[in-house]
């Protein structure tokens, strides 16, 4: 494939261009990967870009625990379906319990760890209702040790966290957005008790992979480690667990694919009418493989925004207007004037300008702001905004 048609074929795998219309938010992170959060809002356009949800019903499947945020891959949250709950917090185990060495270099022993955690879960059970961590540290008492100036300098100012992540991880807790939606970062916790997972380690891997894979429509092994934070042996296992190949013609040399896809590809060919989106830089089209540069015409690969190329980034710092695949404009929205401050990098079409409106609407109505991650504000983001509004208007 060309660089054209392999971005309209990783935008088809994504359900961009329409082919999720009707489904339901665990079906729609199924199909196009789990969504990163970060206290930000794109798990909610994600949803409304490939499946037109709203963020009330989203609210509502997170309340019904049809969808849920949970540490996974890496150790990161992401926002991803109940069928994938319990294997998907296997991969972050092993993230939750590197926390636990730290404090054992601070002096706490695994007897110390094991023992609050009990506690916190008797207290969480007591209590009936979820509680925020100042709420458990009060209940907890002198069983929450402060680890002072040291364990601040190594990110674990008390005991409390290291315990909440470690059951979090294996599903004995987990974590209620305070406000019910999943654009902050304020939390509480309650019991949960998911049933553990069925998969070994490496059953959990492979079925990442051929998740990764599908998701991706292909990706290199570098791409893949980037995302699952596998070893070279890891990856190597689980590529083979999925029957993965080996694209044969493609100007990503090294993609990997699963068989089905791979026959597919061969045969796919980029729709000819605009499918125009505007997604978040955080969106799994972009960050799966970290691949937003490639997503550029050969002709926008040297456009610049605050003296910065934007295919030199391997993060978006704005968010993209992209047709199919090809991203052909960025955007802000402006919380004050309740705009989307956009440049496109030619004239508008129609289609254009339409979605535009409607996620415009969207955001207004729905969302308020749209913030990329949880200490994003109106003030920190204004000189972007303010640089938008020059580029297009020099356009």
């Amino acid at each position: 494939m060309d660089s054209a048609t392999q971005r309209a074929w990783s935008w088809h795998k994504q359900g961009l261009d329409g082919s999720l219309s009707g489904s339901n938010s665990a079906e729609v992170f199924a199909r196009a990967g789990w969504a990163r959060s970060v206290g930000g809002a794109n798990p909610y356009l994600s949803l409304f870009a490939r499946a037109g949800i709203r963020r009330e019903q989203a609210d509502a499947d997170v309340a019904a625990l049809h969808i849920h945020e949970l540490p996974t891959a890496r150790g990161c949250t992401y926002v991803l379906g109940a069928d994938d709950f319990a294997w998907a917090l296997l991969l972050g185990q092993g993230a939750a319990e590197a926390t636990v060495k730290v404090l054992g270099k601070l002096g706490v022993e695994r007897g110390e760890v094991t023992d609050l955690a009990d506690k916190t879960l008797r207290v969480l059970q007591d209590a009936g209702q979820p509680l925020d961590p100042k709420q458990l540290k009060d209940q907890l008492g002198d069983a929450v040790r402060s680890l002072g100036e040291e364990g601040k300098k190594k990110g674990a100012s008390t005991t409390l966290p290291t315990v909440l992540g470690l059951l979090q991880a294996d599903g004995r807790i987990r974590r209620v957005p305070v406000n019910g939606r999943l654009d902050q970062q304020r939390y509480a916790y309650t019991t949960w008790g998911l049933p553990p997972a069925t998969e070994s380690a490496d059953q959990a891997r492979a079925r990442l992979m051929e998740n990764y894979l599908g998701w991706t429509g292909g990706a290199t092994l570098k791409q893949t480690q980037w995302f699952t934070a596998f070893t070279v042996a890891q990856t190597k296992a689980a590529l083979a667990a999925t029957g993965a190949v080996e694209a044969p013609a493609s100007e990503t040399p090294g993609l990997w694919m699963l068989p089905a896809d791979a026959e597919e590809s061969a045969n796919f060919t980029a729709p000819q009418e605009e499918q125009i989106q505007l997604l978040a830089g955080t969106d799994s089209l972009f960050l799966l493989r970290r691949n937003a540069a490639d997503h550029f015409a050969d002709e926008d690969r040297d456009r610049q925004l605050l003296s910065a190329k934007l295919a030199l980034q391997a993060d978006l710092p704005d968010h993209p207007i992209v047709d199919r695949g090809r991203i052909i404009g960025l955007w802000q929205y402006d919380p004050g004037t309740e705009r989307i401050a956009h440049w496109l990098f030619d004239a508008p079409t129609k289609a254009v300008t339409q979605r535009i409106q409607e996620v415009e609407e969207f955001i207004r109505e729905d969302l308020g702001d749209f913030r990329s991650f949880s200490l994003d504000s109106p003030a920190s983001r204004q000189k972007r905004i303010d640089a938008i509004n020059a580029a297009a208007t020099s356009r």
